[in-house]
């Protein structure tokens, strides 16, 4: 029998789902978290803990509702259904603004390990060429289709799974705890410190959503969305958290702060070694190949979100228009072009971790939203089911999280207002930027599609 257009177009099964999603949860973030959280201090490994009870609540909601309404665009469909246009138009504006200033963010990360081998200095103009080498590599590999960036995502996952494996085994031998005091080095109360650190963990676990963004291209949406989500997240969950207790008790904070050691785990890697630097190389390249596999599914994401809206008269056209091999173009190539700004910008404007971490919580706010509003979803459908206590627990704590990581988002231990609010100058500024395409497409939108009725008993995970 002749396959559908459709069909053909759904390439990706749950191996590849399942990689998907660990490929852009685990991209450079978990590399660079201990440089970042640094100058907080060991206290983080507990932000990290309380995150990943966040991020596992967002992955059992996101699976829940990827079985109700396995739809092209994830949380923009389900803010659309369940709230109307207006709510879908924002909630996919934000989540843009996520895919492509994570990219931002991402490469800059990216860079820190490319640099362990070359521009060993960190010359700024440099630093700002191979970003860009990053970031269009991968454009690229999306350009030529679906089945070429899906071969990528499934072998780039193989190889970072195996600095973080190592690191979660073999380096919890070599944990020192003296070096797990002083706990606090935030100036903070343990309170504050732990809700600065959260809000920065939070990037690292970007991408629980994914496969329910990207539900057209995956075979079996229903079935293979939820069970690539929470396979996904549990495993991303377990190595991040051993590996982070692994980093802070094998090197002490204080050195972790120095910017030649930007490349944590390399420092780690060569500290457990205690002779040469190569271990440091292998571990930082295989970030590398890890870096290069997030930015390359992320960059998918950054077409799909804005290529669901176009369908529905929320977005302009061009974004949703296929081109010859299939792919839209169009969002590809924009999306790039305006993380790549994000990037440059940043570089330009700051130096060290501030840069990393601006981008970072730019990210954490602008993808708050659309997580919020599809907790908001899941407790308006949600009011009789066999599942309803545990939906309606897991959607609540989706919420508060949500709400929380929006309230940390703040560069705290700075001295420029500007910098301390620069996260939410920069989200503000870009969501501005949507005002006037909705008030253009605001007449061409069409009508949100009924919700169906929960199908008990489907997808189960």
């Amino acid at each position: 029998m002749t396959e559908t257009k459709e069909q053909t177009a759904r390439t990706l099964g749950l191996p590849q789902a399942t990689a998907l999603i660990l490929g852009t949860i685990i991209g450079v973030g978990i590399f660079n978290l201990p440089y970042s959280l640094a100058s907080i201090g060991p206290i983080s490994i507990v932000a990290m803990a309380l995150t990943t009870v966040g991020a596992l609540a967002l992955a059992l909601l996101f699976a829940a509702l990827s079985r109700r309404l396995p739809a092209d665009g994830g949380p923009y469909a389900y803010a659309r259904a369940a709230f109307g246009n207006g709510a879908g138009f924002t909630n996919a504006w934000s989540y843009w603004i996520t895919a492509w200033a994570g990219n931002a963010a991402i490469v800059t990360g990216w860079v820190y390990y490319v640099e362990h081998f070359v521009n060993k200095d960190g010359v700024t103009g440099w630093s700002i060429v191979i970003a860009l080498v990053g970031l269009w590599v991968p454009a690229a590999i999306n350009l030529v289709g679906t089945k070429s960036m899906a071969v990528v995502q499934l072998w780039t996952t193989v190889v970072k799974f195996i600095p973080l494996a190592l690191m979660s085994t073999v380096g919890l031998v070599f944990i020192s705890t003296a070096n797990f005091t002083p706990w606090n080095v935030s100036g903070q109360s343990d309170i504050a410190a732990i809700g600065s650190a959260m809000a920065i963990c939070l990037f690292s676990y970007l991408g629980v959503e994914t496969a329910a963004v990207a539900a057209a291209k995956v075979r079996n949406p229903d079935r293979n969305v939820p069970r690539a989500t929470v396979f996904g997240t549990l495993a991303s969950s377990v190595v991040y958290l051993l590996s982070m207790i692994a980093i802070f008790g094998i090197v002490p904070a204080a050195d972790l702060a120095l910017d030649e050691n930007k490349a944590s785990y390399s420092v780690a890697a060569n500290s457990i070694v205690g002779s040469g630097t190569w271990a440091g190389d292998l571990v930082a390249a295989a970030v590398i190949v890890s870096g290069f596999g997030a930015l390359n599914g992320w960059i998918m994401i950054c077409a799909e979100m804005p290529l669901a809206a176009a369908r529905d008269g929320l977005f302009p056209k061009a974004f949703g228009k296929l081109s010859g091999r299939g792919v839209p173009a169009f969002g590809i190539l924009s999306s790039t072009v305006l993380g790549s700004l994000a990037m440059v910008v940043s570089y330009l404007g700051a130096s060290g971790a501030t840069v990393f971490n601006t981008l970072v919580l730019m990210t954490g706010i602008t993808a708050a939203i659309p997580y919020a509003f599809s907790a908001l979803a899941q407790l308006k459908w949600r009011r009789s089911n066999a599942r309803l206590a545990r939906d309606t627990t897991v959607a609540v704590l989706s919420l508060v999280f949500s709400i929380l990581f929006v309230w940390y988002s703040r560069n705290t231990g700075q001295e420029d207002w500007y910098v301390v609010w620069g996260p939410f100058l920069m989200a503000g500024g870009a969501m501005v930027l949507g005002i006037p395409v909705y008030l253009s497409m605001r007449s061409r939108m069409a009508q949100p599609p009924p919700v169906p009725p929960t199908a008990e008993g489907a997808g189960h995970v």
